[in-house]
């Protein structure tokens, strides 16, 4: 079946921004003398916010509400930002490639102001026609609702659209949402068989994506 749509998520699809959540996550433990491990990072990539925020509070067992805990880790992850922004080879190019011929969106559940000011540093606002903010959306994936609410504020079928995603919940996100799906995980945060298998396509570098990938992939 054709498509009409490109999806993209953000954290770790176009920047590879995993190592500084991971990072974020194991200095955040430390300093209330927890420990954050990578299957905990596992547990909480790709989640809404609301969601990333609840796993740390009942992992870690702070004494801080889900409110303070995202505030905390906002100015964390901003500050490495306006550092140095990882964004990943061939990703700006992929999504403006992607745009010369398909309806393109973002659907990230990374908190709004951070989504913002990436949209801002690599002006990846000026492409995307929707930009649909985890923050808004009550289920977070793996449930399919932001992708739902992206197609039908494109106006196409999920059914004629494919994602980019690079965590498990968001491969399952994509396919709950009867999207076609390219699994792009980030560098040192490998997928499981079983969700690769659940993938149309698996890349390792955003320099792989083109338009005959994705000609390939709806057959």
């Amino acid at each position: 079946m054709p498509i009409d749509a490109i999806l993209f998520d953000m954290e770790g699809v176009l920047v590879d921004s995993e190592p500084y959540w991971y990072q974020s996550r194991q200095e955040f433990a430390r300093d209330h003398g927890k420990e954050w491990t990578e299957a905990d990072q596992r547990q909480a990539m790709g989640r809404a916010t609301t969601s990333w925020a609840a796993l740390m509070q009942e992992r870690l067992a702070v004494a801080m509400t889900v409110d303070e805990i995202i505030a905390d880790m906002k100015r964390r992850i901003i500050a490495h930002y306006e550092q140095h922004l990882p964004v990943r080879p061939g990703a700006l190019e992929a999504v403006r490639l992607a745009a010369t011929r398909y309806r393109v969106g973002l659907a990230s559940g990374s908190p709004t102001v951070v989504i913002e000011r990436v949209m801002e540093l690599t002006g990846l606002n000026r492409i995307f026609e929707v930009i649909v903010y985890g923050d808004d959306i009550p289920h977070g994936k793996p449930a399919p609702d932001i992708y739902l609410a992206a197609c039908a504020r494109l106006g196409v079928d999920s059914k004629r659209a494919l994602g980019i995603e690079d965590s498990a919940n968001g491969i399952r996100s994509l396919k709950a949402a009867g999207m076609y799906a390219i699994a792009a995980p980030s560098p040192g945060f490998p997928l499981m068989p079983e969700i690769v298998q659940m993938a149309d396509r698996q890349i390792f570098s955003l320099e792989d994506f083109s338009l005959k990938l994705v000609d390939e992939i709806v057959g």
